[in-house]
């Protein structure tokens, strides 16, 4: 995945393996990437560019941009991923 195909503010699923991933630009710039799949009961999750964090819409459950859960459901944070750029492509793999 190229890095210019996220821009501030956003997010865009992935497929990591055989699941979905998510990797989020924030508004400040950083990127982060977690698994799409919704702690509470595998939903996809989103990113909310209005409410500027991860949202699923199964059960109305709210992540912040730390993966951490901040309303509904959702019982646990999501599993964050680790990001590396090389050149032009975002590699992401699962954090150590």
């Amino acid at each position: 995945m190229s890095p210019g195909l996220v821009i501030g503010g956003s997010g865009r699923i992935f497929r990591f393996g055989n699941k979905p991933g998510i990797l989020i630009r924030t508004p400040s710039g950083e990127l982060r990437a977690f698994t799409a799949i919704c702690t509470h009961l595998g939903c996809t999750v989103q990113y909310r560019q209005d409410l500027q964090h991860i949202w699923c819409a199964c059960h109305n459950g709210h992540d912040d941009l730390d993966g951490v859960n901040i309303a509904g459901p959702p019982p646990r944070p999501l599993e964050r991923y680790a990001i590396r750029i090389g050149g032009t492509r975002i590699h992401v793999s699962r954090e150590s």
